[in-house]
């Protein structure tokens, strides 16, 4: 039986005319960047998909891994190896052997936004690529939105309806219709963990009650 697979977009992907141009823009600015979209990076067979906003420009953008090279990858990536959904060790940088376990990682949009914020265009020019991610992830069981922003396009990509019954809290687990539940988390950005809104321990919290639901 074949592996499941999907196919990511191009490093050079049209979709978006602002993505393609800030693109270009840092290619010429920073040409041992990354620079292109990013690539989800775990495991197809995963119980557990990770869903961030975008790329971050000195993180995944600048190395090519989600959540690498950044202080959000610092946090994400010790929480991953304290509750087992990671095995070696993290150094922020994407040849670091790092593997994840039972666990992928994926982003709303795969290309770095102006300001980190997608305009509702581009989401919904990159959203064929999460829907397609999640058709060929045959044992996913639950996903963790990290943020209100990635929590509405996972509904959007799953065509949750009403997406207001299931509301963006810190904590929550939702059970959704289509037999996936989604945990939400407020994203683990320096901003968040700066300003007190998001600390460790709640971080912590999250990922102990999806390790629970999962098991072992």
């Amino acid at each position: 039986m074949a592996a499941p697979r999907f196919d990511e977009p191009p490093r050079d992907c049209p979709r978006c005319p602002r993505l393609v141009a800030f693109r270009h823009e840092l290619q010429a600015r920073f040409p041992d960047w990354g620079n292109a979209p990013v690539r989800s990076f775990g495991d197809l067979e995963a119980r557990l998909l990770i869903v961030g906003l975008a790329p971050g420009m000195r993180g995944a953008n600048r190395t090519g891994r989600p959540f690498t090279g950044d202080y959000a990858g610092e946090l994400l990536y010790a929480t991953l190896l304290e509750f087992g959904f990671a095995q070696g060790s993290y150094r922020a940088d994407p040849t670091d052997g790092l593997r994840l376990v039972d666990c992928r990682i994926a982003n709303a949009v795969r290309c770095l936004p102006p300001e980190n914020k997608p305009l509702p265009t581009e989401f919904t020019a990159c959203r064929p690529f999460l829907q397609a991610e999640l058709a060929v992830m045959p044992k996913l069981k639950a996903i963790l939105a990290l943020g209100k922003g990635a929590h509405d396009q996972v509904l959007r990509a799953l065509t949750v309806r009403p997406a207001g019954a299931y509301p963006f809290v810190h904590g929550r687990i939702h059970d959704l219709p289509i037999g996936l539940q989604l945990a939400d988390s407020y994203h683990c950005s320096r901003y968040n963990t700066n300003t007190g809104r998001l600390t460790t321990e709640m971080f912590h919290a999250v990922f102990g009650k999806i390790r629970q639901m999962l098991g072992s």
